[in-house]
């Protein structure tokens, strides 16, 4: 699948925007970063931000996740947010609203290439955090939809965790009754395997 150069490009952004003190973290995600169903200080995004501060004082957290969202969304409220924050740092953990709900997949490409584009563009490192389909949506749709993930991150760089659920997948006692949403046990695990991708990028 090809993806034109113009996928990534966003709304303009003034070119005062500058990443400001102090060095902050943004969090771009759905429910699996908005803590769904846990007390906010339960999930992963503040338990990496709590680590954050131990391991690299000065940084801040915000996390802009919201439980259901889709790329779409995400897209449609990265260039407001970036130019509010000011992030050194972007993690985009979004996808699989899209994903669950069986969206085309060039449209969710195209969302995430913008978001990309949208932190790049005011300076931020960008952390693409991955995600994949149970085997029921279709070979050629769960394929798909994983590729993008991977080919997002090799065009623009970006540093990459594929799959965020990835220490837990196998697990049904980590999830929630839903079986979509781990549990707060669950959420130390999530940190400790987003957090050596995402310190090498807090200079």
């Amino acid at each position: 699948m090809l993806v034109l150069p113009a996928l990534g490009q966003a709304a303009p952004i003034p070119a005062t925007v500058q990443p400001q003190a102090p060095p902050t973290v943004l969090v771009f995600g759905d429910s699996l970063s908005a803590a769904y169903n846990l007390e906010a200080a339960q999930g992963w995004v503040a338990l990496t931000e709590q680590r954050i501060a131990q391991a690299h004082p000065g940084w801040r957290v915000v996390n802009a996740s919201i439980s259901g969202e889709t790329t779409a969304g995400g897209a449609s409220r990265i260039v407001a947010e970036v130019a509010r924050v000011r992030p050194s740092v972007v993690i985009i953990e979004l996808g699989a609203n899209d994903g669950l709900r069986g969206l085309p997949l060039p449209d969710t490409r195209r969302n995430l290439a913008r978001m990309i584009g949208a932190a790049q563009g005011v300076g931020a490192k960008v952390l693409l955090v991955g995600m994949r389909l149970p085997p029921n949506y279709g070979a050629a749709y769960t394929r798909g939809f994983e590729r993008n993930f991977h080919e997002l991150a090799a065009l623009f760089e970006t540093a990459f965790v594929p799959f965020l659920l990835e220490p837990i997948a196998r697990d049904r006692s980590r999830f929630q009754s839903d079986n979509l949403h781990p549990t707060a046990q669950a959420q130390p695990a999530l940190r400790d395997h987003v957090w050596p991708v995402l310190e090498e990028l807090l200079d």
